[in-house]
């Protein structure tokens, strides 16, 4: 992974992107020596993106185990609940 100054980056801006779009390469962008983000291929977004969408599932479906094993509520008595 390339790391690079937000000032080089600023200066380089069109490479910077053609190397990630089209070179598939990573790019951090550090301040002051530290990193701060990154510019990535769009394919990277699309993965991670997935992955977190996955990671959501599972949580839900976990959930709706949980649930149905302690039983449901109404509606009804969930806005009783609430106050609604």
């Amino acid at each position: 992974m390339t790391k690079i100054s937000t000032v080089e980056a600023r200066d380089n801006f069109s490479d910077v992107i053609n190397r990630a779009a089209y070179g598939k390469e990573r790019v951090v962008l550090t301040r002051r020596g530290k990193e701060l983000v990154a510019v990535v291929p769009i394919e990277d977004v699309d993965l991670l993106q997935g992955l977190e969408d996955k990671l959501d599932l599972d949580e839900a479906k976990a959930a709706l185990k949980e649930a149905g094993e302690k039983g449901t509520t109404s509606w009804a008595k969930l806005k009783a609940q609430l106050g609604i």
